[in-house]
């Protein structure tokens, strides 16, 4: 995998980044397209979502999930 790239948001009226792969992001944003968010409002979901996880695991642990999930006619 690439080296982390890092993307700044503001969660609750905080200023704070997440460091992820690029190959995380992307799927991130995938995720953020098929929900009609933007990748801060994606963000804020998962921040909200995540419990007392790290934000950066929720994030790719929310990847994992989206890439593993059954999807309409593939087989």
């Amino acid at each position: 995998m690439s080296g982390l790239k890092k993307r700044s948001v503001s969660l609750a009226g905080h200023a704070t980044s997440v460091a992820l792969e690029p190959e995380f992001w992307a799927v991130l944003d995938r995720i953020a397209a098929e929900r009609g968010l933007s990748q801060a409002g994606l963000m804020v979901q998962i921040d909200k979502e995540r419990g007392r996880r790290p934000l950066a695991s929720a994030c790719r642990l929310l990847a994992l999930d989206w890439v593993a999930r059954p999807r309409p006619g593939a087989d």
